[in-house]
């Protein structure tokens, strides 16, 4: 689904920020990816999301050569994936509902298509009460919420977490992480960016562990 090859990435003419990463994200896996602040985990899945292009090697997105696809054909392939960013990104003209529901308005689908589907997913994470109110009305764990069921609100054919559990309390957190098993076991890949050391005991997954830009996997 997607794979690296000797992958390295630098900034402008600075230092290498990824070294060397050769490892693959197979149909319906699960995996953390972890290591210490610094280490390049948002620039990892900012190649993953094809917001970054490598400045060497090679990466596979969906069988296609990620330097190779067009700016025309790029929205939909970011459409097979969904991302969690750590800052959010809703939009404060937009309620709840509408931030949710807008990759399906982007995809030209009528309201009576996915209404009943945003209500359900802002209801289970726990905003069922905070739909029709603007993100500056949220509180931060609300906010991260709320951009969680954005990303799962078109099952994705792999979703990128970063650090999704950041700003939940803990039953919430369980919930969550229970939401993303149940996403896996439906077929969706699953690729969680965390320092949360209880988060990754609580699924036997694969671990990505980056360090000073190098990658170590334990399965």
């Amino acid at each position: 689904m997607i794979k690296f090859e000797n992958v390295g990435l630098r900034y402008g003419m600075g230092p290498e920020i990824l070294k060397d990463l050769t490892f693959s994200i197979e149909p319906q896996s699960f995996q953390f990816l972890t290591g210490p602040s610094g280490a390049g985990k948002t620039s990892l899945l900012r190649l993953l999301f094809m917001s970054l292009k490598p400045t060497r090697g090679f990466i596979s997105i969906f069988g296609q050569d990620c330097t190779q696809i067009s700016r025309a054909r790029m929205p939909a392939m970011r459409r097979r994936i969904g991302v969690v960013f750590q800052d959010f990104r809703l939009l404060e003209h937009l309620t709840t509902y509408e931030n949710v529901a807008l990759p399906h308005r982007v995809a030209g689908k009528s309201e009576h298509e996915y209404r009943a589907d945003v209500i359900d997913l802002l209801k289970w994470v726990g905003l069922g009460d905070r739909m029709h109110v603007l993100p500056p009305v949220l509180s931060g764990g609300e906010k991260q919420r709320a951009a969680i069921a954005r990303a799962l609100i078109t099952q994705p054919e792999v979703l990128l977490a970063d650090e999704p559990t950041g700003n939940v309390d803990p039953p919430l957190a369980r919930r969550l992480v229970r939401l993303f098993i149940e996403l896996n076991r439906l077929g969706t890949s699953v690729l969680i960016a965390t320092h949360d050391l209880h988060l990754l005991e609580q699924v036997d997954a694969r671990h990505l562990v980056l360090n000073d830009g190098r990658l170590t996997i334990y399965d």
